[in-house]
């Protein structure tokens, strides 16, 4: 037999003591176990007490001191809620504007050249108030002629219908007139007559005498006979006064 089968037949005496801790440790357990059981399974001893002396009295019930109201509920307020931010919107640049070209500063023109210049302007502007002024006076005179052009227009336009107002004066007058017989030439009477607005006659006077002794009462005559004379075709021709001239061979 070889050294190798030697080794690999050889009786394993190991584990034959191994098998025999192992019973002895199962039974010692097993017997713990039985012994415990039984001896709580066993009734308990009864024990007899025999009392001397009564019981003390019952202490007295503890009075519990009142509670403090539950302080007031405070009640949490609700926490923000937390802002959610808005993504920032990145908008374009615009294009960067062109750089304006620069401008070529003016030079300030010599001192000579400002003296001279500020002088052209004040004469332009003593200029410009002259002319104002021109302006204004030459309005004013035009202003005035034609106010003064106006009123003699109206001083015109008056004294044609008054002239016609004291026509039929004297027409009425000459037909009331009754001429003498021995009247030569022809002589000129004036009389100065004044009247009212209904042409009602108040005086009648004698300026100019004709010369003529009886032809100066017939015209007095006639005047006094006209009444009531006739009044102006305007009231505001109307006039107190009245100048009438007559002569024998007026018609």
């Amino acid at each position: 037999m070889s050294t190798l089968a030697y080794f690999t037949t050889r009786p394993d005496y190991g584990m034959g003591r191994a098998f025999l801790l192992a019973f002895a440790v199962h039974a010692v357990l097993i017997a713990f176990m039985f012994i415990g059981v039984r001896m709580q399974n066993r009734p308990g001893d009864t024990v007899t007490v025999e009392l001397w002396e009564t019981p003390p009295p019952p202490p007295p019930p503890v009075v519990e001191a009142p509670k403090p109201p539950p302080p007031p509920k405070v009640e949490a307020k609700p926490e923000p809620e937390p802002e959610v931010k808005k993504p920032d919107i990145v908008e374009k640049a615009p294009p960067p504007k062109p750089k304006p070209k620069p401008k070529p500063e003016a030079k300030a023109p010599p001192k000579d050249d400002l003296e001279k210049l500020l002088m052209r302007e004040q004469i332009a502007m003593e200029q410009e108030k002259l002319n104002q002024e021109r302006r204004q006076i030459e309005d004013a005179q035009r202003k005035a002629e034609s106010e003064k052009t106006a009123q003699k227009l109206a001083a015109t336009a008056r004294s044609r219908a008054l002239a016609q107002w004291t026509d039929k004066i004297r027409a009425k007058i000459r037909g009331n007139i009754i001429m003498p017989q021995d009247i030569s030439g022809n002589p000129e009477a004036i009389f100065d007559v004044a009247i009212l607005p209904t042409g009602e006659i108040l005086t009648v006077r004698k300026r100019k005498s004709s010369g003529h002794a009886g032809y100066d009462e017939a015209v007095e005559r006639a005047i006094r006979k006209s009444e009531p004379l006739p009044q102006p075709d305007q009231p505001n021709l109307f006039q107190r006064d009245l100048e009438l001239r007559f002569r024998p061979k007026d018609q």
